[in-house]
């Protein structure tokens, strides 16, 4: 790929920076934290729908800018950098893209316009407990023209904000099916979870859930591969998180130890500080030039498995070895919530074991290798 932005790319990157500096401040964060609440900022949310950036990679036939998911990359590694509180992924990423992708013209016609105009909030309920997430254990059977859908999601990301999630199933033969379930739809229950980085997830039950046979995404015999959509491209978007959360944490650590002395002297002069700086530099440059290579060939639609997996091994564990300079590095500052460092390190915890921790990755890129598949 050429690793070379383009004006409008690099236009669409400064909007959004411009937006959610203005929105998601340190200060802002901290008090809505303190408040209690979920960690979702309506206000900030809107501004995103009023100047277009829901719907960024939204078909311009359902009221988005028709670009690719390169450029969206862009917008999530803004959001990254800000920690901001807006479901930005969980809408675009997990549920926008494949509708957009899969999706009937009736299903598009309903649900993109109102992501795009941030009228609604989407996700995917991909986790389940002990199970593999290609094959999930909820169940759907057919009757009379319906879906009958139970089980059990963990920590579905936006949960707890989300109208419409996108449920994959089973039926009796083994055959995914992936169903888009309206959060109105009776027996669906919603149970908000805690979590250590403040995210909106939730628990979902689904007890007997009736969906209409228009509820299926993507043509029958086709959920597997909008199942392998939805987690390739969201686990490559949370790469360019990782690059954003990674790049703001170290240019808070170089600009503290600039300004924090030792034996009066600014610590950045020290020459171990300055070496495990250059370390976490090094890291960051391989987050983000291994996420925009992932992200540049699912926008191209180009075979990304091999790049996704690199990727995401490198956001997972030289995304720790980034937030562990900066916390070691601030001292008792890193884990002071009145400074915004934490937020960057909780959130690359997070990041790290979303949609498969490096481990699980690394593996995936054994098995590659082995199959002849990755070079």
């Amino acid at each position: 790929m050429d690793f070379e932005i383009s004006d409008d790319q690099q236009a669409f990157a400064d909007l959004t920076a411009q937006i959610l500096e203005a929105g998601s401040a340190h200060d802002q964060l901290r008090k809505l934290e303190a408040a209690g609440g979920l960690r979702f900022e309506e206000s900030l949310w809107q501004e995103l729908g009023r100047t277009g950036l829901l719907g960024i990679a939204i078909p311009e036939a359902y009221g988005g800018a028709g670009q690719g998911f390169f450029e969206l990359a862009l917008v999530m590694e803004q959001v990254g950098r800000r920690t901001a509180p807006v479901p930005v992924l969980e809408t675009l990423v997990l549920a926008a893209l494949p509708i957009a992708e899969f999706g009937t013209e009736s299903q598009k016609q309903h649900w993109l316009p109102r992501i795009a105009q941030a009228k609604a909030v989407a996700t995917a309920a991909l986790i389940e407990d002990q199970a593999d997430p290609d094959s999930p254990v909820t169940t759907v059977v057919e009757e009379a023209g319906e879906f009958i859908l139970d089980g059990e999601k963990m920590c579905v990301p936006a949960g707890s904000l989300a109208d419409l999630f996108l449920v994959p199933a089973s039926l009796p033969d083994g055959t995914v099916l992936v169903l888009l379930v309206p959060r109105e739809v009776s027996g669906l229950e919603v149970t908000a979870l805690q979590t250590t980085s403040g995210q909106p997830e939730a628990q979902v039950v689904l007890n007997q859930v009736r969906l209409p046979a228009q509820s299926e995404l993507g043509i029958r015999g086709q959920g597997g591969d909008v199942l392998r959509f939805m987690r390739e491209h969201g686990t490559a978007a949370y790469c360019s998180l990782a690059v954003g959360v990674c790049s703001e944490a170290l240019r808070l650590t170089a600009e503290y130890s600039k300004e924090r002395k030792q034996f009066d002297q600014p610590i950045a002069t020290f020459q171990a500080v300055g070496q495990r700086q250059a370390d976490a530099y090094v890291d960051t440059e391989a987050i983000r030039l291994t996420s925009w290579q992932a992200a540049w060939r699912l926008s191209a639609r180009l075979e990304a498995s091999e790049a996704v997996a690199v990727a995401k091994y490198w956001a997972a564990l030289g995304g720790q070895r980034v937030v562990h300079t900066a916390a070691h590095q601030h001292g008792g500052m890193g884990v002071d919530r009145d400074y915004p460092l934490h937020r960057y390190f909780l959130y690359a915890k997070q990041l790290e074991l979303s949609l498969g921790g490096g481990q699980h990755h690394l593996r995936a890129l054994g098995r590659m290798l082995a199959d002849g598949v990755a070079s």
